[in-house]
């Protein structure tokens, strides 16, 4: 159980305290700070763990962005020149990174084959609202433009605007979804992210020398395209995304909204919750129907057992 995952219980919410209920004056220090200090000794120990699945036709750099996000490409060479697999059976590989004596889990998920047979290169296809529609609703989904670099600028704003436009249309709702946003900070942070959203990125799994120092990039004919430079790509925003600044919220998100909704699904389908008041029908909607979908929380009782607690 990772030890730094937000409680769903209100009565454990790291918010601040609302105005009604202001905290009680301290005669003298208790510890309290320590407990941070006890979360982090506990999380050092434990590590962290991370799942990622990617969705892409082939060829697209799926497996290079991956490495380039996370930097594994020198213990885990790309099979450069390999076809693809021809199936559609999902290829799960697991690294256990670490830096600066924080381990990190990593399970990466590939999808090969998908979408191989169908050819729209200019707005989402049938297949990926589809596909999108469904898993907005499951996990938290982080669309980007690959290969970027084989568009001009002007190119990419215009392809940018048509998918922003689709997933507004299809109620696609995308990560940093905007009804999890829990104060100012939030919405200023995610409403620059969601602005640029799909981020446009380039994958590099070689060093090349620039002015003097070495740069991630990919070597054409015209030059070094640097994977970490905003004015070649927005790769810097998705790694930030993903790892720097919301990796935590990610994870938050996955166990506190998508696994509670999933589960009152496999609840009502085993008829295991009755119907009545507290019944939550969460069965795929028509596209017509699509929602927002609200955070579900569980306030456990002050004798429950759980592993979120202290």
């Amino acid at each position: 159980m990772d030890p730094l995952r937000r409680s769903p219980s209100p009565c454990l919410s790291s918010r601040p305290s609302s105005p009604s209920t202001p905290p009680c004056e301290m005669r003298g220090p208790v510890g309290i700070e320590a407990v941070l200090d006890q979360l982090k000794i506990k999380a050092m120990k434990m590590g962290f763990e991370f799942n990622i699945m990617v969705v892409g036709q082939s060829g697209l750099g799926k497996s290079t962005m991956v490495n380039t996000l996370f930097k594994v490409w020198k213990s885990n060479p790309p099979d450069l020149g390999v076809p693809p697999p021809q199936t559609l059976q999902l290829h799960s590989v697991t690294h256990v990174i670490e830096e600066k004596g924080v381990k990190l889990k990593l399970t990466v998920t590939d999808t090969p084959g998908f979408g191989d047979q169908i050819n729209n290169d200019n707005c989402l296809r049938p297949l990926d609202i589809e596909f999108l529609q469904r898993l907005c609703r499951t996990v938290n989904v982080v669309p980007v433009i690959a290969r970027a670099d084989s568009l001009t600028m002007e190119e990419r704003e215009a392809f940018r605007r048509r998918i922003q436009h689709n997933l507004r249309t299809h109620c696609i709702n995308v990560y940093p979804q905007m009804c999890f946003d829990e104060d100012t900070n939030d919405r200023i942070l995610n409403s620059k992210l969601r602005d640029r959203i799909p981020f446009a990125v380039v994958g590099a799994d070689q060093e090349h020398l620039v002015n003097g120092r070495c740069v991630l990039g990919r070597k054409t004919k015209w030059g070094i395209i640097e994977v970490e430079n905003m004015a070649h790509c927005e790769f810097p925003l998705l790694r930030d995304l993903l790892i720097r600044s919301h990796l935590q919220d990610l994870k938050d998100i996955t166990h506190n909204v998508h696994y509670e909704n999933y589960r009152v699904i496999r609840l009502n389908e085993s008829h295991l919750l009755p119907r009545g008041p507290g019944w939550v029908n969460l069965a795929p909607a028509s596209p017509g129907q699509l929602t927002i979908p609200r955070p579900f929380k569980v306030c456990r009782g002050a004798h429950d057992d759980s592993d979120d607690e202290f």
